[in-house]
């Protein structure tokens, strides 16, 4: 008679820096964060022999919690990892959010890990080895059970990140990476399951093949799962998706984002002939909402949680006016204070007479009249910095063109957001604001031809002059899709993140009036 065991796998992804179940902008209680996640964690690492639990990237930044541990408490150890370590993980794989802190914040994080940090694709570009060291993980279990985790990361990342945050690495691409390791893999370590965690999602609907976003390589998952074979389950994140599905015969996990789900894969075994075969595999997304929080990690984070709590309540300084936010859509149909404000602190902080800046997600509220560090971290909410680069007039209309693809018409000529910046995945920070020009959106024009009365200190925009213009790193560098911005001569650059130089204008400033100078509008 054949013996059957079942191997858990258990993932999360994208936690950006969750531990606590709470908003940082409001301190209300959310269904998130690893305190939670770790009871549902350690409960099926209790109740089962055979398990395997894994980060898939993009853990250490994202809150208030971890900005406030890197810019104040960077002797301490990294609270992230603390809760990795104490909830034994076997393995993480490296994020694209990873390097947002910089090189030495991240391998002071990996020296720290009691777990190694996977990445067959990253690369030293010194002498071509994979930088972590380690490119995929044998776990092998008491009955000859032997199970192979191999991690790949986007390499979309010199796209988004400041090249300072990645000197030395060689970015290769996943597909061609995952193929060559998963054929070695296979014929060196012979495991009875092979699985991929991959820092990255899909470009193609998983039930049609259609592809999704453009043919960039962000996301290589479909056709990781149809052309490369000798994958039993491939684990995916980057996309901040909730997904289960068996995909060519391989079956996937993406567990959605900041802790709110722990993925779980159960696979299968059956002894034949003195070798285990999987017969069966099964996944599912577990809510973490539900749990207590793990007195033990919370005991973890608490002397961080105090600080960063003490820290984000500290008043900085005064609105005059009104610069709070009610409906987002609006803030973005016509001018609103709060992105004036952010432009004009960005063109005073690199001295650029043009800037553009996005109203990031739907839960920005603005700044209240009396502004404390909580405002400006709940409204701005990623770790950028500044870079000024030089573009001819072509690519400032073809970058407003991108940007005016963000609005549609319905049926009752009501102003709506095209569907490809909210699904699958909200990319409203995709929609940028310009100041320091003129420029009309006109939605009845197709996409493309938007753009109208575009003009700078009075004068039409020349597509063949030359003009500055300060924004994010990520934009700077084409991310979003705005290939006209890539590899464009850098005027200037601040290594300051833009929360600091928000506040910093506050604290010198003191009182900021809310006001808008209506440099641009959209018409129907």
């Amino acid at each position: 008679m054949m013996s059957q065991i079942t191997l858990t796998i258990l993932e999360t992804s994208d936690v950006h820096g969750n531990i606590f179940p709470i908003n940082y902008g409001t301190n209300e209680l959310q269904p998130l964060g690893l305190a939670k996640a770790a009871t549902l964690i350690k409960k099926i690492q209790q109740e089962n022999d055979y398990v395997i639990t894994l980060d898939n990237g993009d853990v250490i930044q994202g809150t208030p919690l971890t900005y406030h541990y890197v810019k104040y408490m960077i002797d301490e150890p990294n609270p992230m990892i603390e809760v990795l370590n104490y909830l034994q993980y076997d393995a993480a794989v490296v994020g694209n959010h990873e390097f947002n802190y910089g090189l030495p914040i991240f391998k002071s994080a990996v020296n720290h890990s009691r777990f190694p940090w996977l990445s067959a694709n990253l690369l030293d570009k010194a002498d071509g080895s994979p930088y972590f060291g380690q490119p995929y993980l044998i776990k092998e279990f008491g009955n000859g059970l032997k199970a192979a985790v191999l991690g790949v990361t986007t390499h979309y990342i010199p796209n988004w990140e400041n090249p300072e945050h990645i000197q030395g690495l060689d970015f290769k691409d996943v597909f061609e990476t995952t193929k060559q390791w998963v054929k070695y893999i296979r014929e060196h370590e012979n495991p009875d399951m092979l699985v991929v965690s991959y820092h990255g999602g899909f470009e193609n609907d998983l039930k049609t093949g259609e592809p999704t976003e453009p043919h960039t390589g962000e996301n290589q998952g479909y056709r990781i799962c149809y052309e490369i074979e000798g994958i039993d389950v491939l684990l995916t994140g980057h996309q901040h998706r909730q997904l289960t599905e068996h995909v060519n015969g391989v079956l996937i996990v993406q567990p959605g984002f900041n802790a709110q789900f722990v993925g779980k894969a159960d696979i299968t075994f059956e002894k034949n002939k003195g070798k285990w075969e999987i017969v069966g595999k099964e996944a599912e997304l577990l809510p973490v909402g539900s749990e207590e929080e793990d007195e033990h990690v919370l005991k973890i984070a608490n002397k961080y949680e105090t600080k960063t709590q003490e820290w984000l309540d500290q008043p900085i300084g005064f609105i005059e006016g009104d610069m709070t936010i009610t409906d987002p859509l609006a803030a973005r149909i016509a001018e609103h204070p709060l992105v004036e404000f952010i432009n004009k602190v960005q063109m005073d902080a690199l001295g650029v007479k043009i800037s553009n800046t996005a109203l990031f997600n739907n839960s920005a509220t603005g700044l209240p009249n009396t502004v404390t560090m909580r405002d400006i971290v709940s409204n701005y909410v990623y770790p950028n910095t500044l870079t000024a680069i030089e573009i001819s007039g072509k690519d400032m209309k073809e970058a407003l063109e991108r940007s005016a693809s963000y609005f549609q018409l319905d049926e009752q000529g009501e102003v709506k957001v095209n569907p490809a910046f909210s699904e699958p995945k909200p990319q409203h920070y995709n929609y940028d604001m310009w100041e320091g020009i003129q420029y009309t959106i006109n939605i009845r024009n197709d996409i493309g031809s938007r753009i109208e009365h575009l003009e700078f200190e009075g004068k039409p925009v020349g597509m063949e002059e030359k003009y500055e213009v300060v924004m994010n790193n990520y934009r700077a560098g084409g991310g979003g899709e705005y290939p006209m911005f890539k590899d464009r001569p850098v005027t200037k650059s601040s290594q300051i993140d833009m929360t600091e130089l928000l506040a910093n204008y506050f604290l010198k400033h003191k009182t900021v009036k809310a006001a808008v100078n209506h440099n641009w509008k959209v018409v129907k």
